[in-house]
């Protein structure tokens, strides 16, 4: 007897090759009474014939809409633009509960349908801890990219297309490569270092050679004055891995990058973060997600006075990319699947499982917002 349906979705964000549920945890659910359908996807790091062959069904890909409205449909990025109305149960990270760019137009569609969103973003556990998050793979794979952008940058170029690693390993080496070896000398600042996030970033910059003393770590603590920061003009690299939940004060100017001019050492911000369209953004000196095939964004800045020709300030670029785990797609993807799965055993029980009553209350609350926000 089937105790649950569930329908894996392929992603359609160009380069995502992360998946929601891996081969290994989809077998586990359906050892527990689970019918899995996986539609088919050339894009996703784990194979087809890897789901069918521990008991999945496949099924065409980007079908979902003509799956039974009764079965839930799970996949990780949000959907692509459309007013068509959404009657099904989606599980995925939807990006409009914060007030981003098209936030309500995003929710309306569950309202005209029907539908329930249960966003993984706002899965929480007893002590509001998310249950699964990517965290430490965005921050790992954010302060590689950042250190592959640099070494663009001292060579006089623009960081070219990133493509996915088979693991941390390769990863670690190329970026050395990049580096000439190593990235001793470097000094970098991690602002969420406390966090998955901002572990990840330090553990990246330990493992490609930055000294200890050279990777500044900056938390609640140090942020409480409030920004700007000198402090970020003072390094080579400067991440962003704060969870951003209220307004607070910037981080960095235009201003502050400005008033800087020669004397400015930063040449690299990844703001793993990516809250570009937030009314709130703390790094505004930005205002577009970069991607993997067009990584950075260069920082337009203001300067007071001129500068001779070969005299002139350093310059300055942004990584924004809002997907960065998928430059470690099998990793990032067993780890989130594995974290994952007690939630997901919980499923059926929806209803009066507290992870998953949780999750559909905060969707009515800022459905009834969209609700009002669009006039409907």
């Amino acid at each position: 007897m089937v105790k649950q349906s569930l329908w894996l979705r392929c992603e359609k964000k160009q380069f995502e090759r992360r998946t929601a549920i891996t081969p290994t945890v989809a077998k586990k659910l359906i050892s527990e009474g689970f019918a899995i359908s996986v539609e088919r996807d050339s894009q996703r790091i784990f194979k087809d014939e890897e789901y069918e062959a521990i008991g999945c069904t496949l099924v065409e890909h980007n079908s979902w809409p003509n799956a039974p409205t009764d079965v839930p449909i799970i996949g990780l990025k949000e959907l692509p633009e459309s007013d068509d109305p959404l009657p099904h149960t989606h599980i995925q990270f939807a990006h409009c509960y914060k007030q981003q760019a098209g936030w309500s137009k995003v929710l309306s569609r569950f309202h005209r349908g029907g539908g329930t969103l249960y966003d993984l973003e706002f899965l929480t556990d007893a002590q509001g801890r998310r249950v699964a998050a990517f965290g430490y793979h965005a921050g790992f794979a954010g302060a590689a990219a950042g250190a592959l952008a640099l070494a663009a940058e001292k060579r006089g170029q623009t960081l070219g297309q990133l493509e996915p690693y088979e693991n941390e390993t390769a990863m670690v080496e190329s970026v050395k490569q990049e580096l000439g070896g190593s990235a001793k000398g470097l000094k970098v600042l991690v602002i969420g270092a406390l966090g998955r996030c901002g572990s990840g970033a330090v553990d990246l910059f330990r493992k490609i050679g930055v000294e200890e003393d050279d990777i500044v770590k900056w938390d609640m603590a140090e942020t409480a004055k409030g920004g700007p920061f000198q402090e970020i003009l003072d390094v080579d690299i400067f991440v962003n891995c704060i969870y951003l939940s209220s307004k607070i004060e910037p981080f960095l100017t235009g201003k502050e990058i400005a008033a800087a001019g020669k004397n400015r050492r930063l040449r690299v911000v990844v703001d793993v973060s990516c809250d570009t369209t937030n009314p709130f953004n703390p790094i505004p000196v930005y205002s577009i997600n970069t991607t993997f095939s067009h990584p950075t964004v260069p920082v337009e800045v203001q300067y007071d006075a001129e500068f001779a020709p070969g005299d002139s300030p350093p310059s300055l670029s942004v990584v924004s990319i809002d997907h960065l785990p998928t430059l470690l797609p099998r990793e990032a993807s067993e780890q989130f699947s594995t974290s994952l799965l007690p939630s997901l055993l919980e499923l059926p029980e929806r209803k009066t499982a507290r992870v998953w009553v949780e999750a559909e209350k905060l969707f009515r609350q800022k459905l009834a917002e969209a609700v009002k926000a669009e006039g409907l």
